[in-house]
Parts: C-alpha cells; sequence; structure tokens
C-alpha cells in the first residue's frame, strides 16, 4: 500500500520529476549564498538574494493561484520546467561583484515560476491517484522532499568546490529539463473546464471567489491557520537554530551540519513509515497527535541542553521527531486536499504559499526583537508548543464538525476533467 502510488505511471513520473528538480535546486540554494559572498564579502549581499526569491510569493503568489486553476496543471509544470532550466543560464556570465545584479534577477524569475509550479503540482497530484491512495502519495512526496534535501546540498558542496558556480548552475539546469521530460510523459488532460454558457469571472472576481471558498469553510480556516501558527515558529527557530546550536549545544559549523542532515534522515525516516501509519489512521486523527507529539519532541529539543550540552541526545531527537513531522504534514495535506474541489485547489494552494512566507517572516522578525529580551532557549521552547497548542485547538475543532466526511468545494460553474489513463 505504501509504494502502490509508484505503479500508476502518471504518479511515477510526477514523482521522479519532483526528485530529479528539487535535487538540483537544493545545489544551488547551498552554492549560490556561499559564491555572493565569496564575490562581495558581504553578508548584506547575501541577504538581498532571499530577499529576491521571497517577493515574487508576495506580489504574484495569489494571482498565480487564478490561472493555475484555469489552465491545464500538466501543461504549467511543462512550461515552468522548461524555463526554469532556460532562465537559469545567465548565472553562468557572473564572475564579479557587478554581475550581482544578473544573481537576483535570476532569483527573481525562478521564485516568480514557482508561484505556477507548486500550486500546480499539488492541485494536479489528487488527479494522479485514487482517493484510498492519496495519503501514500503524500507520503510519497514528501519522502522525495527529503531525498533530495539530504543529496542537493551534498552535491551542491561538492561541485562548489570542484566546479565552481558554472558546474552547479549547469546541473540544476539540466535537472529542470529532466523534470520536463518525465511531466511531457504523464497522459491526459488536467484542466478545470468552464461551462459553455458561463462567461469567464476575471482575474479579480476569480481571486475573491477563491478567497471566500477558503474563509467559508470551517475545516479550510482550521487547516490554513495551522499552517500558518506552524510557519510562525519555524521563522523562529530558522532564525535561532545557528544560535542554539552554537550557544547551548556548543557546538560550531560542523555540528550545525550534523543537525541539518539529522533533520533530512528523520525526514526520510518519517516518509519511509508514513504511508503504512496514515492508511491506518483517519487524517483527523493522525493530524491532531502527530502535530501534539511533534511539539513535544521538539520541547525536548529546545530544553535538555538546560541540564546538559551533550549533542547526541539532540541529534537522536532530530531524527525522532521527523516522524511525526512528516505525519502532520501528509495528515494536512489530505485534508487539505480533501475540502476543496478540484475547481479551486490552484487558488487555495498560492493562498497557503503566501501564509507560510508571511508567517515566516513574522517569525523571523519575532525572533530578531524577542530574542535578547526572553533568551533564545524560551523563545524557542515557546516555538515548541505551538504544535501541541495546535493540535488541541483541531482536536476541539474536529468534535464540533463532528465525523461526518467535510464535503469538497466545488465551483458551481466549473467542473474537473481528468482524463489520466
Amino acid at each position: 500500500m505504501q509504494f502502490a502510488p509508484l505503479r500508476q505511471r502518471n504518479f511515477a513520473l510526477l514523482w521522479w520529476a519532483g526528485l530529479i528538480s528539487i535535487a538540483g535546486d537544493w545545489t544551488l540554494r547551498i552554492a549560490l549564498p556561499i559564491y555572493v559572498l565569496q564575490l562581495t564579502g558581504s553578508a548584506l549581499a547575501t541577504s538581498g538574494a532571499v530577499i529576491a526569491a521571497l517577493i515574487p510569493t508576495l506580489l504574484f503568489g495569489l494571482v498565480a493561484g487564478v490561472y493555475v486553476d484555469r489552465w491545464d496543471r500538466r501543461t504549467v509544470l511543462l512550461v515552468v520546467s522548461v524555463l526554469h532550466g532556460v532562465t537559469l543560464l545567465p548565472l553562468l556570465a557572473v564572475d564579479s561583484a557587478g554581475g550581482l545584479w544578473i544573481v537576483y534577477a535570476v532569483l527573481f524569475i525562478q521564485s516568480t515560476l514557482s508561484q505556477l509550479f507548486q500550486p500546480a503540482e499539488n492541485a494536479l497530484l489528487p488527479n494522479l491517484v485514487t482517493a484510498e491512495h492519496l495519503p501514500a502519495a503524500n507520503s510519497l512526496n514528501t519522502l522525495n522532499n527529503n531525498i533530495a534535501r539530504l543529496a542537493g546540498p551534498a552535491l551542491g558542496g561538492l561541485l562548489t568546490a570542484s566546479l565552481g558556480l558554472t558546474g552547479v548552475v549547469v546541473v540544476d539546469a539540466v535537472s529542470f529539463l529532466l523534470s520536463a521530460a518525465l511531466v511531457a510523459g504523464i497522459r491526459g488532460r488536467f484542466a478545470v473546464v468552464r461551462d459553455a454558457d458561463t462567461p469567464p469571472l476575471g482575474v479579480r472576481r476569480e481571486l475573491a471567489e477563491g478567497l471566500r471558498t477558503a474563509y467559508s469553510s470551517p475545516m479550510l480556516r482550521a487547516l490554513l491557520g495551522i499552517v500558518t501558527a506552524i510557519c510562525v515558529g519555524e521563522g523562529i527557530m530558522g532564525a535561532l537554530f545557528p544560535v542554539f546550536v552554537t550557544g547551548p549545544l556548543h557546538g560550531g559549523a560542523r555540528e550545525l551540519g550534523w543537525t541539518m542532515s539529522a533533520q533530512a534522515i528523520g525526514g526520510i525516516t518519517g516518509g519511509l513509515l508514513s504511508g503504512r501509519i496514515a492508511a491506518r489512521i483517519a487524517p483527523k486523527q493522525l493530524l491532531t497527535w502527530s502535530l501534539v507529539v511533534f511539539g513535544l519532541i521538539d520541547l525536548a529539543i529546545f530544553n535538555y541542553p538546560r541540564w546538559t550540552g551533550v549533542m547526541w541526545p539532540g541529534l537522536a531527537l532530530f531524527v525522532i521527531v521527523g516522524v511525526p513531522s512528516v505525519l502532520s504534514g501528509v495528515a494536512w495535506m489530505t485534508l487539505l486536499q480533501g475540502a476543496v474541489g478540484d475547481a479551486y485547489r490552484g487558488r487555495i494552494f498560492s493562498l497557503m504559499m503566501v501564509l507560510q512566507s508571511l508567517a515566516a517572516l513574522l517569525g523571523a522578525g519575532l525572533a530578531g526583537t524577542l530574542a535578547a529580551r526572553l533568551g533564545v532557549m524560551n523563545l524557542l521552547t515557546v516555538q515548541g508548543a505551538v504544535p501541541v497548542l495546535c493540535g488541541i485547538g483541531f482536536a476541539l475543532i474536529s468534535s464540533r464538525l463532528g465525523d461526518r466526511p467535510y464535503p469538497a468545494v466545488v465551483s458551481p460553474e466549473r467542473q474537473p476533467v481528468a482524463e489520466a489513463s
């Protein structure tokens, strides 16, 4: 059951396409900040690269979802993958600090394309597998991401040391073109078809329609509220994690690398186990308990240094926490896919991406403002409590909604068509 979706041709093609492109992208994500720092010697220039990649989410994220719901999702993935590969090539001309504007421009374009790619991929996936296999498919997608997260940075570091930025750019561009070739092999048409008698609503009205859909559904409100709260905590952790490793854990760059590898190994372990577990536990109950366990392990991670500065318990906990982390993500995604009809999925997933970015920014801002006042470990303890509170809150909401299947919101004038074979 766990690997059954990979026996379905269309899903297997999408899975391998994602693995190749994400691994290639991780190589660049590791190499590019190092290269910018080497060219400029400026941390400010490096942070500028982060900002250039973030702005498109805030500018175009919501509108991109409208077009994902208008166009064939497979075609979106195919075209965007090719454009991803081609628009990386200007980085080959960067050989001095004077070319920094090219780096920023490429990152801006790449991030803009991602606003279409990620919602299209998430909206397409439920049409490639049966409802019975959807939790397993989400689990395999998480496994995919964590394998790429483990392999990509190692490859990025190796290529940067041996071939410089040129080698990394070529590998990443080729990964996107290979991904496009795999997506091209997906059979079927995956578009939301508009009734011939219904005129187009226009981008603004379709965007408003998507936002109303999210607000009108108690289940969608709860799920989007959870991901927003979790991402505020992730923003806090992202800003303070290096401080935590080098401070309370008395580590350095090597130990920071160990903890990142431990997180990736935990994610892979969770991905291997989560499909089997998700098949046995209802998504609502799975989301509740996995969030609570995830938060409790986080609390242990960020508080055990109060009694000892030994590194190995933290590394072990980082591996263990990967299991409930993946389980909560699989349950959350399965519930979201079931709570909204295909006609709205692009807009809902785009809204999710925007909320994640804003929440992470808020979390990073809170970390910078409050860390000195409250202390790093105390603030990370608050972050660890967030999943626990989300799990308890979702349990209360679920009990109020009851155990009845929550109906997906379906557009009255547009119906999904997925002629996959």
